[in-house]
């Protein structure tokens, strides 16, 4: 007899071969057509509101795995929100100008000035990027972040490029405005000075210098240390590993309270006096190779300011003074000051009045008027400028040393520090500098040193400077007095009608000849501001431009989640541009997350070939595997990933979906309206609903702090080993040969509705194209998306922990079982669990819950048989295990009852039953009597 159409097969649409890479396609095409995120906005309307604010990508080249990471991290914050009861839009951006930009457009159609107009130029910057955005949203969209993709916020836009100005006027306002010749790093590649977050420190090879200046008066200096005259030639050597900087030297610095020591020694031939810092003496002589070294004197450093001496190789004096940035970590404890090219130099050169004197072009050519290295190249000038103090008897040493040195992020250049006209905001002019430390303490920064990093940084950056001697970007809309250059008295109103005129015509107008005539301002006294923004700036003001803008937004934003270095980049422009304009950071939370490198820990290279493309990803393994990896990953570290761990994760996205599958498979054919009430469930399925709440709370906590790879451990391990390793191997036997509508399969089905409703939202965040197919699948009427659902909350804990105490005992047990059938399965004595029969000796909490399972102590341990007897009773050829409570005792065996060929299970009485002779008395009962009874499991 046939007993195939007794038994409960699970059925489904929700397939067992996720198939995504074709899949998730299709989904996001439903998405679209079906306007999901402005439902989705819709029914959320009227909730408290959760902001995650954008940072914007920049608008060149594909979307590599780092923008993979910020995305789906931003994705997942979002749902996870949703899910929480808020309301939660989520506006994508893009940053359009700046450089790198204009260096793709240079190599198609050259240089603003040579072959094309400056405007010409701007138009093919934002048709490039506005093709470049294309790229990238088609990509950001098909890992499955649900936006307003089709009305993000661009930088280039002229609605935007107008609030900029908007959002400057407002900093002019506060005060905190600042022009003036300071020295800036500079990238001679780009042709521009280059703000703080542009500069990268990378290792550079330098020629380090002792430098010998004399001394114009050898009596003056000698008065110092108490002595009266000496035979040679007397002075102060300096240490530095630029030599390109001393055409500009105009002092030397030395501490005021440091000791420094005359020393007299023969040099190649002739007698040196030579003044250096005590802590330092020993070091300069043996690298400068003197000899018979003797100390004449000491005195404070103090004690030489305004001595005059001799530049080393111009006919000119430079004077002694005095600075706290001197130090003895290296050198000689005497500093060469060059105010024209040192952020140090220049502040201790304002104290003493010293000339700022720059003689190097933009271009890093020393200018004709330099002297001597007019027309050189100033890192080619290093080596002829030794070779002339060489030559003048004045280098005491030269040596190659390497070194940590600031270079251009984009082109890997070193950079200088060049004294230009630019504009600031500054720092302590209006205290913007004390109140942006006084808002980083009242943000929750994730990870917590956060806080310390950008506090580091605001206390020791430099003014802001804001100018860019550029072509594609917004202008600084300022007029200045050709007299004197300062600022138009009606700077402000000039700016806001600046403002509008750009919103209308976009930035090309401030270039134009009616600028003058249009805004009434008389171009015989004021002439306009040529350079524009630090493109920092256009991303700083998205508080501004964006969430003040959009009145479904809203300022403070609740988080800001970009890369670690954005410490020094936008999260630090945002917070120097929001307190500017309004005395308060932008952002209530700061989360920061690692790059991305491979197994071995090294950055994504094309060279090295460990470049992982989630392009490639996507069509191979699909976005939710892309997702998963993220999630498990730990982003507040770096972050692995390669082929092999992409594979690890995309067996763990299998389990997941198996088990999912398994739950909904089983509940073909079941409606809510026939979930049973807890009291009437069997305790394996109340413990089972009990064992989701418990882990409901965890989830629900990880997600709001972020720590996503606790979601993603609680979720695999729930389906691994509570759900399949345990409850739904267990419940097999229940689901496929009870009843189909029988009390005891419904508490089943019970069970399984209400985990699954839990589980769908669980994994949404994360496994979104996933969850979307299993909300499909799920019986009951519900909302068109899961991301209009909230967490779930009809799951009922156990009314005494005691109960998961036993449980617990019971798991332990069944995993001491399962380890002696696999070994009785390896010894070929055995197929399946059902062939053997387990004895078990214990006491204690083991034997309590043992014998309160009593009969169903087998389907526990999928086996046909299981006795349970005290432990001091235990044979000698039983296994004892140590558990987490006590001991057992096990015995498994291969059982010689017959085998039932409904449920499998080998009883003693299979053909006991002359209608179904096949048949144990259970299924008897289940096939032709009124079912059988589960009082446990």
């Amino acid at each position: 007899m046939d007993y195939k159409d007794t038994i409960n097969l699970p059925r489904t649409g929700f397939p067992m071969k996720a198939n995504l890479a074709n899949r998730e396609p299709q989904m996001l095409k439903a998405w679209e057509e079906s306007g999901l995120y402005h439902r989705i906005q819709e029914s959320t309307a009227g909730r408290p509101r959760f902001i995650l604010h954008d940072g914007p990508p920049y608008a060149n080249g594909d979307i590599h795995i780092g923008h993979a990471v910020n995305k789906i991290l931003k994705d997942m914050v979002v749902k996870s929100r949703l899910l929480a009861g808020f309301a939660s839009p989520y506006v994508p951006g893009w940053d359009c100008h700046g450089l790198p930009i204009e260096l793709q457009v240079e190599k198609k159609i050259g240089k603003v000035g040579q072959k094309v107009d400056a405007k010409t130029f701007r138009e093919h910057c934002r048709e490039y990027a506005s093709k470049q955005i294309d790229r990238q949203r088609e990509d950001f969209k098909r890992l499955g972040v649900l936006g307003e993709w089709e009305n993000p916020y661009i930088t280039m836009d002229f609605h935007y490029e107008a609030n900029m100005i908007r959002a400057l006027a407002k900093i002019v306002e506060n005060g905190h405005l600042a022009q003036g010749a300071k020295p800036v790093n500079w990238c001679f590649d780009c042709g521009s000075a280059l703000a703080e977050a542009e500069i990268e420190y990378r290792d550079k090879t330098s020629p380090a210098i002792d430098v010998l200046f004399t001394a114009a008066d050898p009596a003056a200096f000698l008065a110092a240390f108490g002595l009266d005259s000496v035979d040679g030639r007397l002075g102060i050597p300096i240490w530095t590993t630029t030599p390109w900087t001393l055409p500009a030297n105009q002092a030397v610095a030395l501490h005021a309270e440091f000791d420094y020591q005359l020393l007299s020694a023969s040099w190649r031939g002739e007698t040196l006096y030579l003044v250096v810092a005590a802590d330092l003496a020993s070091e300069v002589a043996q690298r400068s190779g003197l000899e018979e070294v003797k100390v004449l004197g000491t005195c404070k450093g103090g004690a030489l300011e305004h001595q005059k001496l001799n530049h080393p190789f111009y006919d000119r004096k430079v004077p002694v003074i005095l600075g706290e940035h001197v130090t003895t970590e290296a050198g000689t404890g005497a500093v060469h000051t060059a105010p024209g090219h040192g952020e140090e130099d220049y502040l201790v050169g304002l104290d003493y009045d010293l000339p700022v004197l720059n003689p190097v072009g933009g271009d890093g050519v020393f200018l004709p008027e330099t002297g001597i290295f007019g027309g050189q190249f100033v890192w080619a000038a290093n080596q002829p400028i030794v070779d002339l103090l060489e030559e003048r008897r004045v280098l005491l040493n030269h040596e190659d040393f390497q070194h940590s040195y600031p270079h251009c992020w984009r082109h890997k250049s070193p950079t200088a520090f060049r004294v230009t006209p630019q504009w600031f905001i500054s720092m302590e002019q209006a205290g913007l500098r004390k109140t942006a430390l006084g808002q980083i303490g009242d943000v929750r920064w994730i990870p917590a040193w956060g806080r310390e990093r950008i506090q580091g940084m605001v206390e020791g950056r430099p003014d802001w400077c804001i100018s860019r001697q550029r072509t594609w970007g917004v202008p600084i809309a300022l007029f200045t007095a050709r007299s004197d250059g300062a600022l138009h008295p009606d700077t402000i109103e000039l700016m806001h009608r600046a403002a509008d005129l750009v919103e209308t015509r976009g930035v090309d107008c401030w270039y134009e000849d009616d600028i003058f005539e249009t805004l009434g301002v008389d171009p015989a006294r004021y002439e306009r501001v040529q350079d524009i923004l630090d493109v920092w700036f256009d991303s700083g003001v998205t508080h501004w431009c964006v969430l003040d803008d959009r009145d479904y937004l809203g300022r403070p934003a609740d988080l800001y989640l970009e890369g670690s270095d954005q410490h020094r980049g936008w999260f630090q422009s945002s917070l120097l541009s929001s307190v500017g304009m309004h005395g308060q950071a932008p952002y209530r939370q700061v989360l920061t997350h690692g790059f991305t490198v491979d197994a071995d820990g090294r950055k994504m290279s094309k060279s090295l070939g460990n470049v992982v493309a989630p392009q490639k990803v996507m069509n191979s393994l699909g976005a939710d595997v892309l997702r998963l990896w993220v999630a498990a990953a730990d982003y507040r570290q770096e972050m692995s990933v390669s082929d092999e761990i992409l594979r690890r994760v995309s067996d763990a996205y299998r389990k997941i979906r198996n088990t999912t599958r398994f739950l909904l498979g089983n509940l073909d054919g079941f409606e809510p309206g026939m979930c049973l009430e807890p009291a009437d469930m069997l305790p394996l399925d109340r413990w089972a609903v009990d064992r989701a709440a418990q882990l409901q709370g965890e989830i629900e906590r990880a997600f709001s702090d972020y720590e996503f790879i606790k979601v993603y451990q609680k979720v695999h391990q729930f389906c691994v080993l509570d759900m399949s390793a345990f409850y739904l191997d267990i419940l097999k036997d229940r689901l496929y040969t009870t009843g189909r509508d029988s009390a005891i399969r419904r508490s089943a089905q019970t069970a399984m509705y209400h985990i699954t409703e839990a589980l769908v939202r669980w994994i949404a965040p994360v496994l979104s194209f996933t969850a979307e197919e299993i909300w499909k699948e799920l019986p009951g009427e519900r909302a068109e998306s899961v991301f209009m659902a909230s967490w779930y909350h009809d799951l009922v804990e156990l009314e005494s922990s005691s109960d998961r105490v036993r449980w617990r005992a019971i798991k332990d047990v069944r995993e001491a079982v399962s380890k002696c059938i696999e070994d009785l399965r390896a010894a070929g004595s055995v197929g399946s669990s059902l062939a053997s029969q387990a004895e078990l000796w214990v006491d204690g909490e083991y034997a309590a819950a043992l014998d309160w399972l009593g009969d169903e102590l087998r389907f526990v341990l999928l086996t046909s048989e299981a006795r349970t007897h005290p432990f001091d009773l235990a044979p000698e050829d039983a296994e004892i295990v140590s558990l987490e409570q006590g001991r057992v005792a096990v015995r498994v065996q291969p059982s010689s009852d017959p085998k039932c060929v409904r449920c499998w299970h080998q009883r003693p009485d299979v053909g006991q039953h002359n209608a179904h002779p096949e048949l144990c008395g259970r299924c008897v009962e289940n096939v032709d009597g009124p079912g059988e009874t589960r009082r446990i499991a």
